[in-house]
């Protein structure tokens, strides 16, 4: 069974894609930016709306096997060290940061994620 998690943004639509999809036993996260001006505040708007789509899979960050970030710059991928420890806590997933650009300049970071979804 696939389960597909809208979370109404306009891109979905137009671009032909969901905020996550479970399926296989895993919730995937599709790539996430957020809004803000600093990576620190697009890191943050990007976690919580990943934060949002596990929640609604009926799962969290503890969940998490594996996490990628895209950031067009690597130096800044350090300012986000401290809200990703904090998020993924005692329950880090495997990690992967590649530097890439991204769909627009205004965007720092995207972050996309694959979890573990709820037995049954």
């Amino acid at each position: 069974m696939i389960r597909r998690i809208s979370s109404g943004g306009p891109f979905e639509e137009k671009i032909g894609y969901c905020r996550a999809v479970v399926a296989g036993g895993f919730v995937h996260v599709a790539g996430t930016v957020g809004a803000g001006d600093t990576v620190e505040a697009q890191c943050r708007a990007a976690l919580d709306t990943i934060s949002k789509a596990l929640a609604e899979a009926g799962a969290s960050f503890a969940d998490a096997v594996r996490v990628t970030y895209y950031l067009p710059d690597a130096s800044e991928f350090e300012r986000c060290w401290p809200m990703l420890s904090e998020r993924f806590g005692n329950n880090p997933p495997a990690a992967t940061m590649i530097v890439a650009g991204l769909i627009d300049p205004k965007y720092r970071i995207e972050i996309e994620l694959t979890a573990l979804a709820p037995a049954g």
